[in-house]
């Protein structure tokens, strides 16, 4: 989870101008959290405090209005009873992280990040992007605690 913060925070300037080059600074005085910050917060929270998903995700997101969403997400954050959008793009997966480190069983994982996805993102393909970045984590954990 660190990672992927301290990775969002690094990628923030350059979300809209790509660079090409492998030297760059790490941290920026432009650099912020966004998005992908906060829902992956929001997700922990879920996991540590028992709450749904979509509850976690539409409270904490709510809290951080300008943190970049996308416009589908935006009005799902706002609305009275949001529904999942059909969305197959990369915010499910985005957000994942905690379920790799939460859960250790692969069914597990992969029935945590299916429910954190389909909330918003209930296209096969955005929860196929969610339950892999998730097994990714738990497999890391794996590796590193078993050698």
């Amino acid at each position: 989870m660190i990672g992927a913060i301290a990775g969002d925070i690094i990628g923030s300037v350059y979300e809209h101008r790509q660079i090409k080059t492998k030297v760059f600074p790490l941290f920026d005085d432009r650099c912020c959290f966004t998005d992908d910050t906060v829902l992956t917060v929001a997700i922990a929270d879920a996991i540590l405090s028992g709450r749904p998903y979509k509850l976690s995700l539409k409270e904490i997101g709510s809290r951080y209005p300008r943190a970049g969403y996308g416009g589908s997400f935006i009005r799902w954050l706002h609305s009275d009873n949001p529904q999942p959008y059909n969305s197959w793009g990369n915010g499910s997966a985005m957000r994942v992280s905690p379920v790799g480190f939460a859960f250790q069983s692969e069914k597990e994982v992969l029935r945590h990040a299916k429910m954190t996805a389909e909330v918003s993102h209930n296209h096969s393909e955005g929860i196929k992007g969610a339950q892999a970045t998730a097994l990714l984590n738990v497999n890391q954990i794996s590796y590193r605690v078993g050698n």
